[in-house]
């Protein structure tokens, strides 16, 4: 793979070798719970210039995952996540940023529960290969902003995210190159 910047255009996420990982704490915060969820599908808008890029990406909020069927089973219920009700958990981007670092920064909105609530991911790597794009980013989920407040102490507040995304350029100009 090489490192530089993609072309500008709409990439198609590539769901199954796409994912979402996460860490988080438990048992006020003497353990670590480390899982994934799965995407459904999204799209990278890549803009000139890079700060009017968008990103829109879909998870199913049911793919929760954290390898211990009772924990995994209590979080899916009514009690946290409400899958039944809220199956999806969605990332609009609003506006990209290059810090004085040299960092990405994407900034959005992440829908999760029903409720709305910014969110910010720093963007770790970013590679490009022909018409193909990876990305990782990391960002922190607060899970109160989102309305699931139970289990305090029990569950972690904050969530680290860590997305890796692997995208195909899939507009008119890839026909045209």
């Amino acid at each position: 793979m090489t490192t530089a910047t993609p072309k500008p255009g709409r990439y198609a996420i590539d769901v199954p070798r796409s994912e979402i990982t996460f860490t988080t704490k438990h048992i006020f915060g003497l353990g670590t719970v480390r899982g994934s969820f799965r995407l459904r599908g999204g799209t990278v808008s890549l803009a000139e210039p890079l700060t009017e890029t968008r990103v829109d990406a879909v998870a199913d909020a049911a793919s929760f995952d954290t390898g211990n069927k009772n924990r995994d089973r209590q979080v899916l219920s009514k009690a946290l996540l409400h899958t039944e009700v809220y199956p999806d958990i969605v990332f609009a981007s609003t506006g990209a940023e290059l810090d004085g670092s040299g960092v990405w920064a994407l900034q959005g909105h992440l829908t999760a529960h029903g409720v709305r609530a910014p969110v910010t991911f720093t963007v770790a790597k970013a590679e490009v290969d022909g018409e193909e794009i990876t990305v990782e980013a990391t960002g922190t989920v607060d899970r109160y902003a989102h309305g699931v407040t139970k289990l305090k102490g029990m569950a972690g507040r904050h969530l680290v995210l860590v997305a890796t995304v692997r995208a195909r350029r899939t507009d008119e100009s890839t026909a045209q190159s």
